[in-house]
């Protein structure tokens, strides 16, 4: 007697979570960043949303999708990191599918529970670059991996290198930079052995406006180290807020925490 199986075109075949094989679009941040440039370049109010932590949130994701849908006026979302909880496969493809319903242009930056397992390398195919940065309009925004402590202190994090190549980059119009990462200064995942030579290194961005972050779970809004420069903390996505940031065309800024 002899046995035989089909497999081809029935779809029997179930990775292991941690494969990393991607399925579907990748490289969101660098196809998203080109839209933003085109889409931004001569405005000169940009107002875009803040979020983070959305990990095992995908209901409530979808929420802020729907939300922010029903808004004609943003140009862009940032998410601050942890779309992913446990680092698997398909934690990445799903929250990039429910950030595909947007509207708007999005870019991902790297969180510490992204970083698990083989979690990075699953974002880099999904999202793109740990580092990067992207102008919108006048404004320069540079996005940082700053979670030291999942990278067991082999790797440069924050990468010195990569902001003093930022610092000395330059755009016709150039006028602010505004700096996001996932886990601020002093908290337990950034190195804080270099926190004030980091601090140092993006004030001498061209008119360092503020910094955001995710990573904590709340609400804050801090003068870290006393030197006018607020570092913005969003809720998880579970708290159903987010954050407004409006730039206006006299170098000012509003904000608002957004209910949904």
């Amino acid at each position: 007697m002899v046995f035989s199986v089909c497999l081809a075109g029935c779809e029997m075949i179930e990775y292991h979570p941690y494969d990393g094989r991607v399925s579907g679009e990748k490289h969101i941040n660098s196809k998203n960043i080109i839209r933003i440039e085109e889409e931004c370049k001569d405005k000169e109010i940009i107002r875009f949303a803040f979020i983070g932590d959305t990990q095992r949130r995908n209901d409530e994701t979808l929420d802020f999708v729907n939300h922010l849908n029903k808004r004609n006026d943003i140009d862009f979302v940032m998410h601050g990191g942890d779309v992913a909880d446990f680092g698997l496969t398909k934690e990445y493809i799903w929250m990039r599918d429910i950030l595909n319903k947007l509207n708007v242009p999005y870019v991902v930056l790297l969180g510490n529970h992204d970083c698990l397992a083989n979690g990075k390398g699953v974002f880099e195919e999904v999202f793109g670059e740990v580092n990067f940065s992207f102008f919108a309009g006048s404004t320069q925004f540079v996005c940082l991996n700053t979670n030291a402590l999942e990278f067991d202190y082999s790797h440069p994090v924050p990468d010195f290198r990569f902001i003093e190549g930022e610092v000395g980059k330059e755009l016709e119009g150039h006028k602010n930079t505004i700096v996001a990462m996932h886990a601020p200064p002093f908290d337990e995942q950034f190195n804080n052995n270099v926190a004030n030579v980091f601090q140092y290194s993006i004030t001498r961005f061209k008119n360092l406006q503020f910094c955001l972050n995710a990573h904590q779970h709340r609400l804050s809004t801090s003068d870290l180290f006393n030197d006018g420069i607020i570092y913005y903390g969003v809720p998880d996505i579970s708290k159903r807020q987010y954050f407004i940031f409006t730039l206006l065309a006299d170098n000012k800024y509003e904000y608002e925490l957004v209910d949904f």
